[in-house]
């Protein structure tokens, strides 16, 4: 047989591997024929989740920085500039449009509660501790003396008082229960003060009429000073409508500070005064251009919640700041200037009626020497969205501990609590045999004067009475119950206790014909033996005597 030629035998082969090729096919599964091996598949399904994880991410992500974008936008949208305020806008519902956030939580200031030794329930206090009907016997608070409300009330509260409708008031109560300042200003534009209404307050225009208004009205009859008011206290009382920086704006209040600056008195809590004493002092004392804006943090409370009487024929409201803030160097003033509220029918004591010196004692007590403010407790930041806005719900910070005090202090709300309690009960125990030393004093006094004691015989006893019922009537007039300076008011309820047993002995000796030693006999008074020692507290902290 002939050799086979290349062609043949190429031919030979391709048929060789056609039919190796048809051997193949048909003994392999038809589905590993149309499919890649399950690995490819795991691979494909771990590549499909990675996109898919990383769309959804991104996705994500974009509406979270979308959401801070929108958040930072809110926060710059403080202002909503619906209505236009100017120095002539009174009524706070109409900065409430521009102003929103801080026009609902001032709304909330009709809430009432009462708290353990106040709040804002208008309980009669006459009722609750009649001792002090015969302490205020032949003065107004003898027939009306109610627990404060919260600030929407203090103008129909001072109309509807029975010290105000039994009793002739000044204009001058007007400057501190009434959004008055345009009041003041129209009244001294009245009287020929220069400028209009629309100048800014701090100007000299502006100044000029709230100074000479203030002195009008202050002697006119309050049921008719009223008449030129319509709200309590407002938006532009403490706010510069074009800027809305905090301001001072009672007159009694400007001129006050000014003589207490001008006093040797320290007051490290007011830098401020500190700095203008070192100066030249050419220029007065102002808190609107002087005081840092923490310190008109407590100055615009100040305003109004303190000591003060109604000086001369012209009612001038004035502020007994001219010797400091304690309670001696205002007696100090009073005793120089001859002044008296009233002359105590059964003692015949020309005595002191203590008003509400908040701003006295909350600068004796640690939290003004810290530099807290008193805004910072009773009007605490909040959130609302991404804005930090000053709450106007203006309350008693028991009220609101978490955001009144568990700013600063690191502990439990029940041990903030406790420790307040503390206080206050104290304080509360202390004032309770401040009454009953003070009555003693005025019974002894009376039983002396029925016994044909003289008045000079008397002088002694009725100094020391004055003395002791100031006390006594400075811290229950006081609306912390102790708590803005413990310390000092259990300083003050020390001395009151001291004057009134030293009252009641003086009369004692100056009895002309000897009797019993008088005893409290008043309705409601509780005798010594009624008073027991205060109860420890629960929950309170314990009291650590170190060696």
């Amino acid at each position: 047989m002939a050799r086979d030629s290349p062609v043949s035998i190429a031919t030979a082969m391709s048929v060789t591997v056609r039919a190796v090729d048809i051997q193949i096919v048909g003994v392999l599964p038809m589905s590993e024929t149309s499919q890649p091996p399950p690995s490819k598949w795991r691979r494909r399904l771990v590549y499909l989740g990675i996109i898919g994880l990383t769309a959804g991410m991104t996705v994500l992500g974009m509406m979270f920085l979308e959401s801070i974008r929108e958040r930072k936008e809110e926060a710059h949208q403080v202002v909503f500039a619906v209505a236009n305020v100017d120095e002539t806008t009174e009524d706070p519902e109409i900065w409430g449009k521009n102003f929103p956030r801080q026009y609902d939580s001032y709304k909330r200031t009709v809430d009432i509660e009462r708290t353990r030794h106040g709040g804002s329930e208008a309980f009669q206090k006459l009722d609750a501790d009649p001792v002090w009907r015969t302490l205020f016997k032949g003065y107004a608070f003898s027939i009306d003396y109610r627990e404060e409300r919260g600030h929407a009330y203090m103008l129909s509260d001072q109309r509807e008082t029975e010290r105000v409708t039994k009793k002739a008031q000044p204009g001058a109560c007007l400057q501190c229960h009434a959004s008055n300042l345009v009041a003041y200003r129209k009244a001294g534009i009245e009287a020929g003060a220069p400028g209009t209404l629309t100048d800014s307050l701090t100007s000299d225009t502006g100044m000029a009429q709230l100074m000479t208004g203030f002195d009008k009205v202050n002697p006119e009859p309050y049921l008719e000073a009223t008449k030129r008011v319509t709200h309590p206290i407002s938006c532009i009382d403490c706010h510069d409508p074009a800027t809305m920086a905090v301001r001072v704006t009672r007159p009694g209040f400007i001129r006050g500070i000014r003589v207490l600056a001008e006093s040797a008195d320290p007051v490290p809590h007011l830098p401020s005064v500190e700095r203008w004493r070192k100066g030249d002092r050419k220029v007065a004392y102002d808190p609107n251009s002087d005081a840092s804006r923490q310190e008109l943090r407590s100055l615009v409370c100040g305003q109004c919640h303190v000591e003060y009487y109604f000086k001369g024929d012209k009612k001038e409201l004035t502020y007994p700041w001219h010797k400091g803030f304690k309670v001696e160097q205002i007696e100090s003033y009073y005793d120089e200037v001859g002044w008296k509220d009233w002359v105590h029918p059964d003692s015949g004591t020309p005595v002191l009626k203590a008003q509400h010196p908040e701003m006295e004692m909350w600068g004796q007590g640690i939290h003004a020497r810290s530099g807290v403010s008193c805004a910072d407790c009773h009007m605490p930041y909040t959130r609302d969205g991404a804005i930090k806005v000053t709450d106007h719900h203006v309350r008693s910070p028991m009220l609101n501990v978490a955001r009144a005090c568990q700013t600063c202090h690191h502990v439990s709300e029940d041990d903030i609590r406790g420790r307040v309690q503390v206080i206050q009960d104290r304080t509360a125990a202390l004032l309770d045999r401040g009454e009953v030393a003070v009555l003693a004093a005025i019974e002894s006094i009376s039983a002396a004067k029925k016994r044909g004691a003289t008045d000079e015989a008397l002088r002694d006893a009725r100094a020391l009475h004055r003395r002791a019922q100031w006390r006594l009537d400075f811290i229950s007039a006081e609306n912390s119950m102790g708590f803005h300076a413990p310390q000092e008011s259990a300083r003050i309820l020390a001395e009151a206790l001291d004057y009134a047993r030293q009252s009641e002995l003086a009369a004692l000796k100056a009895q002309v014909t000897p009797g019993p030693v008088a005893v409290p006999t008043s309705p409601g008074a509780p005798s010594p033996a009624e008073v027991a020692p205060t109860p420890p507290v629960e929950g309170a902290p314990k009291a650590v005597v170190t060696p």
